[in-house]
């Protein structure tokens, strides 16, 4: 199995359980002189056996995770670990260097001046040069990512 099937497993358990514990919850009360729709017990445990399935899959995933190495893309050789933690701050900085220049510039804020007297709004940040750093962030996330859903695809799932 390639570790994107793999992954791709993994969200249908999640997926699985979710709707299993929702069945659950609605099942476990029950009117008296009335059957429930469906017997929370066997739900329960279906979600349990899911829950053991999914387990053992996260645990094959991080293991293939923490020796799979991506190829150097002009810097060091990257496990697919470091490069997971790599894209979810890049994705961290990227939001925060959109929000500041949106808030120098004064995305969703009044933008003129009803009366001379009023006080103008300034910028604290230069927002230009925020948005070209956006950009380049952006564009080192896209390549990141590429790379790992290319190494996704091409890992074979460890034991």
């Amino acid at each position: 199995m390639k570790l994107a099937e793999a992954l791709a497993e993994r969200a249908d358990l999640v997926r699985r359980v979710e709707q299993l514990r929702t069945r659950v919850v609605g099942n476990a009360r029950y009117q008296e002189g009335e059957d429930p729709a469906e017997d929370a017990a066997q739900l329960l445990t279906d979600a349990h056996a899911d829950l053991d399935r999914l387990e053992a899959l996260m645990g094959r995933i991080n293991k293939t995770n923490a020796t799979v190495t991506l190829p150097a893309d002009g810097g060091e050789p990257l496990t697919l670990t470091a490069a997971l933690a790599r894209r979810d701050t890049l994705r961290l900085r990227h939001s925060l260097v959109n929000a500041a220049a949106d808030a120098a510039a004064g995305t969703d804020q009044r933008g003129y001046r009803q009366l001379r007297s009023e006080l103008t709004m300034l910028a604290a940040l230069p927002v230009r040069e925020l948005r070209a750093r956006a950009e380049e962030l952006a564009k080192e996330l896209r390549l990141l990512d590429t790379r790992i859903q290319r190494a996704n695809w091409e890992a074979d799932l460890l034991e």
